[in-house]
């Protein structure tokens, strides 16, 4: 099995990033449970606004567009930014819009079959909403949402704590990365064996 985590954050690299740290903690949890993969940070690419899956020359969409289709396992991970998602995320949202107009050779949406699940990081409130948010989009362009698919850390409101910065990840957060994983991988394995009937 093979899972792709986007690092929505809004930095570019080298800039540490608590949603690259929160998203390999997930990623080590997948690779515990024997799924490879690996993180691709959204904003160290020109991904142009638009809702198709190629705008041409210069979108550097259609690679991380390819590495999501050859994925079982979407991890969608995004700082909290005024109790929403990234402006980053959301440019992933709007571009995978386009899975509602592209079909497999049974009818179905090209993204049917996979699993996803969000890691949220923030030091402010809106978590819950934020996965909200997330959990909905992913839906409609044809992702499917285990149980407890999400794991997330907020530090206190108006705090300037960053997750990367704790001496520790608190208990509860790595239990609730390990719980998303593993449902995560179980309902991967269960489409991979019988997948959605056709359209």
């Amino acid at each position: 099995m093979r899972a792709v985590a986007l690092n929505c954050t809004l930095k570019a690299s080298p800039a540490p990033s608590s949603c690259e740290l929160l998203l390999g903690q997930v990623m080590e949890q997948l690779r515990s449970l024997g799924v490879d993969g690996e993180i691709h940070r959204v904003a160290d690419r020109h991904i142009p606004p638009g809702v198709e899956s190629d705008l041409g020359d210069g979108d550097e969409w259609p690679p991380l567009r390819r590495a999501v289709l050859d994925a079982d396992i979407l991890v969608l991970g995004t700082p909290i930014w005024m109790g929403q998602p990234s402006s980053v995320c959301k440019r992933v949202l709007e571009r995978m819009d386009a899975f509602l107009a592209e079909t497999d050779e049974q009818g179905r949406l090209v993204s049917y079959g996979r699993v996803a699940m969000v890691a949220v990081v923030g030091n402010e409130d809106g978590a819950h909403h934020v996965s909200a948010e997330l959990f909905q989009a992913l839906n409609d362009v044809g992702f499917t949402i285990p149980a407890a698919a999400v794991t997330y850390w907020v530090g206190e409101a108006m705090g300037r704590t960053d997750f990367k910065d704790l001496p520790e990840t608190p208990g509860t957060t790595a239990g609730t990365t390990r719980t998303a994983a593993v449902n995560a991988v179980h309902l991967a394995r269960l489409l991979g064996g019988d997948g959605y009937p056709p359209s």
